[in-house]
C-alpha cells in the first residue's frame, strides 16, 4: 500500500493571506495540487491543515482525501510531516510527500518513483528536475521513524542526505514544480495555467513528458 502525506498546514507568512485558497484557473490552489497527486494510482492520500484547516478542508470538499489538523503547525514543517505520518494506516510500506503549494506538472511523476522504489529496492527516490532536485518524495517505511525525529521548520533534507547509498533518483525532463511562497510565484503560476488552457484549447489537453 503506497499513500500520499499533502503538507498544507503551513502559515503562509510571506504572502499574508491563506495562498492555498488562492484561484487558480477556477479552482482553488489546494485544489489544483490534490486533484493532479489523486490522477495517480496511490492508495490513500492524508492532508495536513493548519492555518484556517476548516476553509482549505472545506476547499478539498468531494475529494478522495483524508484530512488531519496540525495544532502544532506553527512550530514548523516538521510537525506537519509527523502529523501525516502518525494518520496513516499500519498496513503502509512507502508514503510520498508532496507539498500543497506546489501542484505536479504530472501525475506520472508520482508512478516513476512508486516504479523506482520497487524497482531499486531503496527506501528513499527522489525526482530530479532538468539536474535540480524537487518534490515530491517517497519514503518507505523503515524510514519513517528518521523522519518522525526531524525537529523544527524543516522538513526530511536531513535523512535524504544521511546516507545517498540508500537513496534512488529518478531523473525527469521537465521545469521543477513551482513552490507559491510569494507573489510573484503566484503570478508566474497564473501564467504557467493560462498558457496550458491554451494549448489544452488548442488541441486535447496537454502531458507534459516524464522522460
Amino acid at each position: 500500500m503506497i499513500a500520499g502525506i499533502v503538507l498544507a498546514a503551513g502559515t503562509a507568512s510571506r504572502m499574508g493571506p491563506q495562498k492555498l485558497l488562492l484561484p487558480v484557473g477556477g479552482q482553488s490552489l489546494i485544489r489544483l495540487s490534490l486533484e493532479r497527486l489523486l490522477a495517480s494510482s496511490l492508495d490513500d492520500v492524508v492532508v495536513v491543515l493548519g492555518r484556517e484547516a476548516e476553509a482549505v478542508g472545506a476547499a478539498l470538499a468531494g475529494l478522495r482525501v483524508r484530512t488531519v489538523v496540525n495544532p502544532a503547525f506553527a512550530e514548523g514543517l516538521s510537525t506537519s510531516l509527523r502529523a501525516g505520518l502518525d494518520a496513516l494506516d499500519p498496513a503502509v510500506e512507502a508514503a510520498v510527500v508532496a507539498l500543497g503549494d506546489q501542484p505536479l506538472h504530472d501525475p506520472a511523476v508520482v508512478e516513476r518513483l512508486v516504479a523506482a522504489y520497487r524497482g531499486s529496492g531503496r527506501p528513499i527516490v527522489v525526482p530530479t528536475y532538468r539536474g535540480a532536485r524537487g518534490h515530491p518524495v517517497l519514503f518507505a517505511a523503515e524510514v519513517f521513524a528518521e523522519l518522525r525525529a526531524v525537529r523544527g521548520d524543516q522538513g526530511a533534507r536531513e535523512v535524504i542526505a544521511r546516507d545517498p547509498d540508500r537513496v534512488a533518483v529518478v531523473p525527469l525532463d521537465l521545469p521543477a514544480p513551482r513552490d507559491v511562497d510569494t507573489w510573484e510565484d503566484y503570478r508566474e503560476l497564473l501564467t504557467e495555467a493560462a498558457r496550458a488552457q491554451e494549448r489544452s484549447g488548442a488541441g486535447g489537453r496537454p502531458r507534459p513528458g516524464v522522460q
